[in-house]
């Protein structure tokens, strides 16, 4: 019989209960409501009920005020909103992003069937829309601040439906309510430069050329990205908006 190891020590932040409250309503068509509290044991197990103090709600209040001001934390800034942010919408179940990043060096993932070595490469400009579930990203042509009528072309990488959005596969995206603007888009691009990248989608070939070819002759090296084998997509800012 194999070992049992004590893994609970893996499982994060354990919440043990601390006390319990049961409501009481009378029957009839004026109803009252009693509240009573019970503290917990070592066990788990409800002992000492009373009737629920003042001094008891308020820390009950309290504790559901906390929990609604980390709902309504969501995409706010932590101090003064940073320069590459184009559009917010907060909602918290509909919140969405919409910033740009400017050329760069970046490292890349890919699968080992397309040949292409894991390593630093040049990127271009980049437009991000995204929301707690979803992410789309289009190419630019300059690190210039998009306006309105800023044209958006193709993403000269793998794993991009031809409108844009991105296929994460397997990866598993986390993004908290309580998340502010920094930290959605920190995540985001995180979980976009590092996931692999495996393959062209449907019959889309994203730029002017091979694919392949193109990063197999910008990674590992001092290359500047090619913008001219960027293709256009018939969109501009204004439509995402």
């Amino acid at each position: 019989m194999e070992a049992i190891n004590d893994i609970t020590q893996d499982f994060g932040t354990l919440y043990h209960p601390k006390s319990a409250l049961v409501f009481y309503e009378t029957k009839g068509s004026n109803t009252d409501v009693y509240v009573e509290h019970f503290d917990m044991d070592k066990n788990g197990i409800p002992i000492n009920a009373h009737p629920l103090t003042v001094k008891e709600a308020n820390v009950l209040a309290k504790a559901l005020n906390t929990e609604q001001e980390k709902n309504k934390a969501f995409l706010k800034s932590n101090g003064i909103l940073p320069t590459n942010i184009l559009h917010i919408n907060p909602n918290v179940d509909k919140g969405a992003v919409i910033w740009y990043t400017k050329a760069q060096k970046r490292r890349l993932y890919f699968v080992d069937s397309l040949q292409i070595p894991n390593g630093t490469a040049e990127v271009p400009p980049m437009l991000w829309n995204a929301s707690k579930n979803g992410l789309s990203v289009f190419a630019l042509t300059s690190d210039r601040r998009p306006t309105e009528r800023t044209k958006l072309y193709h993403t000269p990488y793998f794993n991009i439906y031809e409108d844009g959005k991105v296929c994460m596969g397997t990866v598993s995206v986390d993004i908290k309510k309580s998340a502010s603007v920094e930290e959605f888009v920190q995540a985001w691009e995180y979980y976009f430069f590092n996931s692999y990248f495996s393959h062209l989608l449907g019959n889309h070939n994203p730029i002017k050329g091979n694919c392949v070819n193109l990063w197999k002759d910008l990674v590992n090296t001092d290359k500047p990205f090619p913008k001219e084998v960027l293709k256009p997509n018939n969109k501009t800012l204004k439509n995402l908006l």
